[in-house]
């Protein structure tokens, strides 16, 4: 860490490292129960996958950030905290491709173009293989440049995602309308974060609300469920 970089109080990450343990074992356990009270519907796998993808895919940059916070920063930490944001922004992508074949199990009855899941599916793949190229520099301090690169696909996903959930409104009184908000919110809260958190660190607290927003997904599945 250079010496221009404010460390946050310890309150500030004694606190955040709660949060995020506390999360990824939210994400465990959600994912063990949609998984083992599934019995048999498709759909409760699904969302199982997409708890223990979502869980298992933020566990490999919050857990060196839990680390780095109770620890202090060094090289590796660093490293492994780059090569964790890389794994995460693929998994984030296959988050929406689950949360698609969800609203698929969810809404047989509900009429769709075909354009608009197979736009999912495109931008989604663009995303993936953008966060790939060296060009990102996931573990010497990021591009911005390519982060807008990767983040305007994956934007196109979300907001594709937002239609399909929109066009099903409140069909069945399942209340999955909210799932609009949720991912609106989501994508609101991140993206100030890759923009601007580097030279204003303090945007990163962003990152709060934005899990909250996952969080807000997964429990309305295990409201069904």
């Amino acid at each position: 860490m250079s010496r221009s970089e404010k460390i946050p109080p310890k309150g500030m990450r004694y606190g955040e490292s709660i949060f995020d343990i506390a999360y990824l074992l939210f994400d465990l356990a959600a994912g063990i129960l949609f998984l083992t009270q599934a019995q048999g519907r498709p759909v409760f796998y699904l969302y199982g996958a997409l708890a223990l993808v979502l869980g298992g895919g933020d566990a490999f940059h919050l857990i060196p950030r839990v680390q780095m916070h109770i620890r202090g920063r060094n090289e590796r930490t660093a490293g492994r905290l780059g090569f964790g944001e890389a794994v995460t922004s693929v998994t984030m992508t296959v988050f929406y491709i689950l949360l698609l074949y969800i609203w698929k199990a969810l809404f047989l009855q509900v009429s769709v173009p075909a354009a608009i899941p197979a736009l999912i599916w495109i931008t989604a793949l663009v995303r993936i293989v953008l966060c790939l190229f060296p060009q990102n520099r996931w573990m010497s301090g990021g591009n911005l440049t390519w982060s807008l690169f990767r983040n305007i696909p994956f934007a196109v996903t979300g907001i594709l995602v937002i239609i399909l959930f929109a066009l099903s409104g409140n069909a069945g009184g399942l209340g999955m309308q909210r799932m609009c908000l949720a991912i609106a919110l989501s994508f609101g809260f991140y993206f100030p974060v890759t923009l601007f958190a580097k030279k204003k660190p303090m945007i990163g607290t962003l990152m709060l609300p934005k899990t909250l927003m996952y969080v807000w997904m997964l429990a309305m599945g295990l409201e069904m469920l």
